[in-house]
């Protein structure tokens, strides 16, 4: 498990943004623009994860504010498999799912994915993380790199 956010960190991966008055699409956008800046994703990748959500709804937000924008295995313009981890201040409104509940995140795991092996393993890391609530919380008061990295360190995952 260890290594997630070292990761995210060390190919700086991740975004710190206030998020205020900006849509669920920009906020999509620049989720990936981490993932863009070093050739994981092409520039237009995220178009496809917006795409993705306006047909099928906010199925990226999960419980605690947590989004993972993603969309198919080696779509377009995915040309490495990796994480890109954003946090907003404010909660990005995502809608309202089919049972009529609200959808709102503030802390972003973007998915890109070429490989099906890498890709599963990401999943199943990330599956730990979003039920580990102190972490969710610490994560989402993190502000400097640092704050990941602390977080992590303070709210370890269980070894399977």
């Amino acid at each position: 498990m260890a290594g997630l956010f070292k990761d995210i960190v060390e190919k700086k991966h991740y975004r710190f943004i206030d998020g205020e008055g900006i849509t669920w699409q920009e906020a999509v956008r620049l989720s990936a623009e981490p993932l863009v800046e070093d050739g994981t994703v092409s520039e237009d990748y995220y178009k496809q994860i917006v795409a993705c959500i306006e047909k099928y709804g906010p199925y990226v937000v999960f419980d605690h504010n947590v989004a993972m924008p993603h969309t198919t295995e080696n779509a377009e313009g995915a040309y490495k498999t990796g994480i890109g981890f954003m946090v907003t201040d404010k909660l990005i409104d995502f809608g309202y799912d089919e049972d009529g509940e609200k959808k709102e995140a503030n802390l972003f795991f973007t998915l890109s994915s070429t490989n099906p092996d890498e890709h599963t393993e990401n999943i199943m890391q990330l599956s730990q993380i979003f039920v580990n609530d102190d972490l969710l919380d610490a994560l989402q008061a993190a502000r400097t790199p640092e704050d990941i990295l602390a977080a992590e360190e303070n709210f370890p995952c269980e070894e399977d």
